[in-house]
Formats: structure tokens, sequence, C-alpha cells
């Protein structure tokens, strides 16, 4: 009978080690794409003192100041960045807060877009742009203002503003923007064929099913070939109420449309098992170096009630005058967070702050900081001879004084999240994989004695011969993009198509991203 039930076990066991094969046989095609690690979505496994580490980005010069009559303290709350040919072009809300004492309530200013550009991407300026008037001049960079348009009014403190990448996009069209309204309240498009004049491309909003008391942004999906749209919306909440506040949690929705017009799939986010955070912003757009990949860098708002902490923190006098009007306008504190998405819809999201609010100082650790604007461009290095690093810019000095700022911050590229080792190593073995192309390409970091080692495996994690861990000499150095090496073959075109899996081995060491190509 022992016998019998030892059989019958030996029998199941290998019926289970037959099928785990076919239960693992996902195979991911990432053709010539580069492949980033931000999302762990070709991880299968991370073995010795190897894991995933969030990187954060380095603060460097201010490089805005916000202090003309039309803008003011709350002004760069919702910036649009990016690159256009060879201007770097940046709209951003104009918005002054100031406060009534004797009734304890805020008194906003009417919301403004304004425009600034660049040649470098670091050094802004404000054209006069001559086109809306402003206390008796048109002498300013404005580019819209607060208005009523029949019996809705149009926010243009609440701007989200890209060139248009889809081909079929008209010359009058070729850059557009979302705008917020009220009375109906939702999403109404514009278009414009310079990014300077625009003009309504509906009557009424396109998008209405939402919130929208945040930046609301939509652009061109190149890899999907649709727009998508990203909102506001109150998880739990009532979203059609008249307030701007309605009870529940600070979510975010999509949609996709083929017009700009016509929208549909319209569903909330989903982030895996990261707990339920209030999002105030969603910064959301395909990374450009690898668009297949959607990246946003959404505000997190969290409300850390009154306390020591609190007190302690800078400006404690004007923080105790924004509580004398609503606790939360004194107590709640924001920074931004990362997250990351293969089908726009179900994101990684890290946790843990990707910029936080930094050392205790003037205009600092407020309700609105560290805002990252929607998105990132590319910017020359500021050490001689290295490569292009990201520029990401976030928000300083709101609330406070008259004037709020913008901060430029920088990362390497691709540089949001590496595999990393110690110098007592630690492995990387991705999923099942089918790649296009003749070379492996690694953006990678080591110290002076530590060291990156690829090896391809088959499906079955068996060493191809001449792609083994042994004929890879040690990888050292820090590159955006460095070939990797076998002792004997090194051209991977026989390779090319079939399923695969990589084994990544670092001492001291980490690696960004990977990609293959001819």
């Amino acid at each position: 009978m022992k016998l019998k039930f030892v059989s019958l076990l030996v029998a199941v066991v290998g019926m289970v080690s037959l099928a785990a094969p076919a239960a693992a046989a996902e195979v991911i095609d990432i053709g010539s794409r580069r492949e980033l690690l931000i999302d762990g979505a070709l991880v299968e496994r991370l073995l010795g003192g190897a894991r995933l580490r969030l990187h954060h980005p380095e603060p460097r010069e201010v490089s805005l100041v916000f202090d003309a009559p039309w803008e003011g303290s709350g002004t760069s709350g919702f910036h649009c960045v990016f690159k256009d040919g060879d201007l770097y072009r940046l709209y951003y809300k104009a918005w002054k807060i100031s406060f009534d004492d004797a009734r304890k309530r805020i008194r906003p200013s009417p919301g403004a877009t304004c425009y600034a550009e660049s040649a470098d991407g670091i050094h802004w300026r404000k054209p006069n742009l001559g086109l809306v008037e402003f206390q008796g001049s048109k002498a300013n960079n404005l580019i819209m203002l607060d208005r009523m348009i029949g019996e809705m009014k149009l926010y243009a403190g609440y701007p989200a503003i890209m060139k248009d990448d889809n081909p079929a996009a008209t010359p009058d069209a070729r850059y557009k923007a979302m705008y917020v309204t009220s009375k109906p309240k939702g999403m109404l498009p514009f278009k414009s064929p310079d990014g300077l004049t625009w003009t309504q491309m509906f009557d009424v909003p396109v998008i209405t099913n939402g919130a929208f008391d945040s930046q609301n942004l939509a652009f061109w999906d190149v890899e999907r070939g649709e727009y998508r749209a990203y909102w506001r919306n109150f998880a739990g909440g009532d979203n059609n109420t008249a307030t701007a506040n309605p009870i529940g949690v600070r979510s975010i929705r999509t949609g996709t449309s083929k017009d700009f017009i016509h929208w549909e799939n319209q569903v909330d986010l989903t982030y895996g098992d990261s707990p339920e955070q209030a999002l105030y912003t969603n910064v959301i757009k395909p990374y450009h170096r690898a668009p297949h990949i959607f990246i946003g860098f959404p505000l997190r708002y969290i409300d850390r009630g009154w306390t020591e902490s609190t007190l302690a923190l800078p400006e404690r006098e004007h923080r105790e005058k924004r509580r004398a009007i609503e606790q939360r306008y004194g107590a709640a504190l924001t920074d931004s967070l990362i997250m990351a998405s293969r089908d726009g819809v179900k994101f990684k999201r890290w946790d843990e702050s990707f910029l936080r609010p930094g050392p205790e100082r003037p205009d600092t650790w407020n309700y609105g900081h560290q805002a990252l604007g929607w998105h990132l461009v590319e910017t020359k290095s500021a050490l001689t001879g290295a490569a292009d690093e990201l520029s990401l810019y976030a928000t300083e000095s709101y609330w406070t004084g008259n004037s709020s700022a913008l901060r430029r911050y920088t990362l390497r590229l691709d540089g949001f999240v590496s595999v990393e080792a110690p110098s007592s190593g630690g492995e990387l073995i991705t999923k099942p994989v089918r790649f296009k192309g003749a070379n492996l390409f690694l953006n990678f970091s080591s110290s002076a004695a530590g060291s990156v080692r690829v090896e391809i495996q088959d499906v079955e994690g068996k060493p191809l011969p001449g792609f083994a861990l042994a004929d890879c000499p040690p990888i050292f150095g820090d590159a955006i993009e460095r070939r990797v090496p076998w002792k004997k073959e090194s051209d991977l075109a026989a390779l090319s198509g079939r399923t695969l899996r990589l084994r990544f081995v670092l001492s001291d060491a980490d690696v960004f991203a990977f990609q293959f190509k001819e």
C-alpha cells in the first residue's frame, strides 16, 4: 500500500513538473524596443543581493520665477513641457492666491495660461506675445484667460497642452489642448496651428464623467494609434456633484478616442497591491525612449494633521494662517510618485516617493510643493562629454509670498529604476522573451571594481553554447549604451525570434535598461 502511494505521488509530481513549463510559457515579444525595469514586467526572479531600486531626480537651478502681475503664488501648478524641433516649449497655469484676513477665506485671482520657451531646456524666457490684454496692455506672455462661453465657464488655469504626434492631424490642429469647464462640467478640446493661438474643437465638453479639479490631459498614443486621456476622478464619491470636492478619494480615470472628440473605454486606473492613496494629478505620457510604456508622476496628497512635526515645518506663521481658513490648507503635504503601465490602465506604482519635499527651507513642505510637470525632456549634461540626461520640472514657493517658482531636476536617461546588486553579487533572470536584432546593448553603471555579465539561456534555463556566463567578459563602466560582448559569439542574429531568457549577473553595479538591435 505504501509503495502504491509513493508511486502515485511520483506520478502526480511528474504531471505537475510537465505542466509547469506550459503554465509558465507566456512569452513577451520585445522585438528591438528598449526595455526598462521600471515596472518589473520582465523580471521572473531576483537572486542573491539583487533588488529593484527606485532612483530619484537631483535638484538643479530654478528655471523660472513667476512674479509678473498676472502670475503669483499659485502659478505653475499645472505645467506642460515638451521639445518641439529645436525649441523647448512650456505652458503653465498663472494664478494669484490672496487671503481675506477679515473673512478668513482665500481670494484667488482669475486663472490664465502662460507660455515660456527655451533653446536648451535649461535657460528659459517669457516672450512678449502680444495676444491677450491684461490690465490694459498686451505686453505679456499670456495665451488664454478665464472666460465665459455662453453659459459655460472656461478655466484657463487648467491647461494640458501638447503637440499632436498623430500623422493625420491637420495643419490647423498640429497642437491640441484640453481645458476644464463648468456648466456643463468636463473637458473641452482646443486646437492650434502654432501652439499660441487657439480655437475650440467642439461646442460642449467631450468628457463629462469625472471631477476634473486637476490637470486633465490627453495625447496621441503612437504605439496603439489612438488618443488617450487621463483625468481627475473621486473613487467612492459623487463625481456629478456641483462642488469641487465630492466625498471620496482622489483617483484617476482614463479613456480612448480616435478623433479627440468621441471618447470610450472609460475606466479607473488600478495599481495592483498598492494601498489606496489620494493622487492629485496624474502627469501620464508614453516615455519617448520606450513609447510602449506609459510613465506617470502623480502628485500624492496627504493630510498629516496638526502635530508637532507640522508645527516644526518651514513658515509656521503662514501655515497657521492657511489653517485658520481650513485645516488641510495648513496640514496637507504633497510629493510626487512614479508609476508605469503597458496597457494604460493597470499601473505598477512605487509607493515610495520619487520626488521628496527635500531639505526644510523657505517655500517648501507645503500643499502643492513638488508637483512635477507633464512631462520630461532630454537636455545636455552639465558634465562636459557626458551623455544627455532627463530634465523634470517641479513647483516651489506655492501659496506663500507674491510669486512661485519652477525648479529643474535631472535624472540619467532611463534612470527611473535599476536592478542593483552589492559587491557580494546578485542576479536577475527574465521571463521568456523573443527579440529581434544582432546585438544586445545595456544602460548600466558599475563601480571601478564592479561588473555586469549576461548569459543567454533557453526557455528551460540552460545556457546556450557560446553565450554562457563564462563566455561573457566582465563589463564595467557607466554608459547609456554599451554593447555586450561574448568571447566567441557576438552576433545574435541566429537567435533572433527564438524564445529565450536573459540572466544578468551583477556585482556593485546597476542595470537600468537593455535593448536588442542591429
